[in-house]
């Protein structure tokens, strides 16, 4: 091989540039001198020749294969820059026209260059995308922790975002999500603090350890920490709740206690008339009596310091009780017999106040019940007192028309009592009045006579005016009455007798003999005090009611007072 035919293939189209074309050829020819002077020979020329032809191709085939490389590679990258927009585009959900790259003018770099903008920008976009839901999976995750209750603090950067799925759409869910947790969250916080400011108010009324109610519930209560807020979860909500019903239902029972403590204090200092004053120092707790469990706010007023102080309290009084409510006992016989005497009811007072001591030394009977028995009594006795009423009344108009009578029988003996005198004009207004009065009596006794018996029907018992039935009385004093009006027209008639005898021996001698009046007779109309029964009987105006022969009545109201005491009702009794 000539060393022409060398050149003519080095300078053949390569795209060699014609520079390198002439360093080729001037080379060649330097060569040739260079072996002209040594003396190599043809075939060793052509050997070297051929040689390094063979490495001149080698090189070309090497920049050749490796631009064919290069190549594919931009091609790769087109396609992987063309992939990976497809994917960001499905993973956030939006359209973004790329044309291929078949349809593309230019070469490779060139296409590349167009499409490389839109992939930084899709993947910025991406960027943004996954920071922003790997945020709002956090806040989910804090949230949904403090909900579950679980301690673990968790870290941002270990949130794992599915690079998948990065559509708006999972942005918007997600964003709902945590909207419903915020939501759920102030609920429980505000549940929360609504059991807080409960418990907190029940601790103060009764007054517990607030802060070490609470530390026992949660420690998030007491001490919390910088940036962490207060326990949400459904373990410490149930735990608020079942403290605060349980101190609602404690200061419940204190309630009733306090009450209970305020009825029996009133009841005592009732009992024993214990001074105002004495009273003022327990006006907080009294004043509980009436109060509901809502009402009740005050600090400490139901402390257990307050409850014992009441409990102290009436311990002290019922030390006291005792003497108290024996003289109250015996205060209620005295109350009890001024009832009975006032209506003439018989009570007798030395047994019953016998029975009354025996009852209360024995200490077979409780006091309080006994006093209670007193009462009753006491109210059975107006009762009957108020059924005696309309008859005792009628009885004291009997009994004034009676001393009218008596009255009026001494005014008529006076011989002197028209004579001019002081008082002469009153006395005749007063007898005139007094016959009046007289006239009435048997209608009045008749009417008394009907209620009386009428009573007794009702009653089934006799009714008994100062321990002698009434009825006996009545009829005694109706006997009594007659016996007095025969007496007064024997009178009448005798007097008459005598002036017709005085007037015939007149008309005999000419004048009238002094005529005695008969032996055991008398001018006094009222003759009654000669009657076999007018020493038992007499006059309203003289009575006590008392006639010693008469039948008692086999009950005496008023004067039992059972031994082994029973509290009978109303109508039992």
């Amino acid at each position: 091989m000539s060393i022409a035919t060398i050149g003519g293939n080095m300078s053949s189209p390569l795209s060699l540039s014609k520079s390198a074309t002439t360093t080729c050829a001037s080379l060649l020819c330097e060569l040739q001198e260079i072996w002209d002077e040594i003396g190599e020979s043809e075939t060793e020329r052509d050997k070297m020749l051929l040689q390094l032809e063979q490495e001149c191709l080698d090189i070309y085939r090497t920049k050749v294969e490796r631009s064919r490389k290069y190549k594919a590679e931009l091609q790769r990258s087109l396609a992987d820059f063309e992939a990976e927009i497809a994917q960001l585009t499905s993973a956030l959900g939006e359209r973004v026209s790329v044309p291929r790259y078949e349809k593309m003018d230019g070469n490779l770099k060139h296409q590349i260059s167009i499409i490389s903008p839109t992939l930084e920008s899709l993947r910025l976009k991406r960027q943004e995308r996954v920071k922003e839901i790997s945020e709002l999976e956090f806040q989910i995750a804090v949230i949904s922790a403090e909900i579950a209750g679980t301690d673990e603090v968790l870290d941002p950067s270990g949130i794992q975002v599915d690079e998948v799925d990065l559509t708006t759409k999972k942005l918007g869910e997600l964003k709902s999500h945590l909207q419903e947790l915020q939501f759920e969250k102030n609920l429980r916080l505000q549940k929360v603090s609504g059991h807080i400011s409960v418990i907190h108010g029940l601790s103060v009324v009764m007054s517990l350890d607030f802060k070490k109610i609470m530390a026992k519930i949660h420690p998030s209560f007491v001490d919390t920490v910088v940036g962490q807020s207060k326990s949400i979860s459904n373990e410490v909500l149930a735990r608020l709740t079942s403290e605060m019903n349980s101190l609602k239902q404690e200061k419940q029972q204190r309630l009733l206690q306090a009450q209970n403590h305020g009825r029996t204090l009133m009841e005592l200092w009732s009992l024993m008339d214990t001074p105002v004053e004495e009273r003022n120092k327990f006006n907080h707790l009294t004043h509980l009596i009436t109060s509901t469990v809502d009402e009740v706010v005050s600090p400490g007023s139901l402390s257990v310091d307050v409850i014992e102080q009441a409990e102290v309290e009436i311990e002290n009084l019922n030390v006291l009780k005792v003497s108290k409510m024996k003289e109250l006992i015996f205060k209620r016989q005295s109350e009890l017999e001024e009832i009975y005497k006032a209506v003439h009811m018989d009570l007798d007072i030395d047994k019953s106040r016998q029975l009354l001591t025996t009852l209360m030394e024995s200490g077979t009977i409780d006091l309080s019940d006994l006093l209670s028995s007193m009462d009753d009594q006491i109210a059975i006795a107006k009762e009957q007192a108020q059924s005696r009423k309309d008859i005792l009344d009628k009885v004291e108009k009997w009994k004034h028309a009676s001393e009218e009578e008596s009255w009026l029988d001494e005014y008529e003996r006076d011989e002197n009592r028209y004579s001019a005198g002081r008082g002469v004009h009153k006395n005749l207004k007063r007898a005139e009045k007094a016959r009046i009065l007289v006239s009435k009596i048997p209608s009045l006794v008749e009417s008394l006579t009907a209620k009386v018996k009428s009573w007794e029907l009702e009653k089934g018992m006799p009714f008994l005016y100062n321990k002698v039935p009434l009825l006996r009385i009545l009829e005694e004093f109706v006997i009594s009455r007659q016996v007095k009006e025969e007496d007064k027209r024997r009178s009448r008639e005798n007097k008459k007798l005598q002036d017709q005898i005085a007037t015939e021996q007149e008309a005999l001698f000419g004048s009238r003999p002094n005529v005695k009046k008969p032996l055991g007779q008398s001018t006094n109309t009222n003759t009654m005090a000669a009657t076999p029964n007018s020493r038992r009987m007499g006059t309203p105006a003289r009575f006590g009611f008392s006639g010693g022969n008469g039948r008692r009545d086999s009950v005496k109201v008023g004067s039992v007072i059972p031994i082994n005491y029973v509290a009978l009702s109303k109508d039992e009794r």
